[in-house]
């Protein structure tokens, strides 16, 4: 009997970093899971800071932890520029404390400071400092990696799409270990002895 998952729930909003989740939700999907996308309201399209407009699949409020496997954030600049996006934080509380795993990405870990969150947490960010502006009290647990897991939270700055990626797949087990390691030099490293080891685990139908 086939295994039923629970969608991937990605937050979308005005000015959403694009880029940020194209490795996320292009290898997720190719591997069988289904992307849902969520903003306030699902009534009217959202538009990235590429200028794409999203319709969204449904309203932030209608989702619900037990209903799926991972809530995704991402950066955008209203993260930056007041409190439009903190109910996108308070559902992230909601995830965590229910046991479901929740990626933040950029300015989306600015929101998680606000929110508390990051507090008792491992976590990265762009910068210390950027953190530390948001008067959070979390700065002993800040960590300078490209990206980092811990307890059901995955964090990573700006320029690190690809670790971002790396976490959540190890977390959700989308790879195996040897594989998600061939996949990230490959992706991060540009290093061409990854390529055989992944065209062999598609061949062998062993991702």
């Amino acid at each position: 009997m086939t295994e039923t998952r629970k969608p991937i729930h990605l937050a979308v909003y005005d000015t959403y970093a694009d880029w940020e989740t194209g490795h996320t939700t292009a290898h997720l999907t190719q591997r069988g899971h289904e992307i849902r996308t969520v903003a306030l309201t699902a009534d009217r399209p959202v538009t990235t800071m590429g200028g794409l407009r999203i319709q969204p699949d449904q309203a932030l409020a209608d989702v619900a932890p037990a209903d799926s496997a991972l809530l995704i954030l991402t950066g955008a600049q209203l993260w930056d520029t007041g409190d439009d996006l903190a109910p996108f934080a308070a559902k992230a509380r909601e995830f965590l404390a229910a046991g479901v795993p929740v990626a933040a990405i950029c300015g989306a870990t600015a929101g998680l400071a606000r929110e508390g969150l990051l507090d008792d947490r491992a976590h990265t960010s762009a910068a210390a400092a950027y953190l530390e502006a948001t008067g959070y009290a979390g700065g002993a647990h800040y960590v300078e990696a490209d990206a980092v897991t811990d307890t059901h939270l995955v964090t990573a700055g700006p320029t690190e799409p690809v670790a971002f990626a790396r976490e959540i797949f190890a977390l959700l087990g989308v790879y195996k270990p040897d594989v998600l390691d061939a996949w990230y030099r490959l992706f991060h490293d540009s290093d061409p002895s990854a390529f055989p080891v992944l065209m062999a685990a598609a061949e062998a139908g062993d991702a």
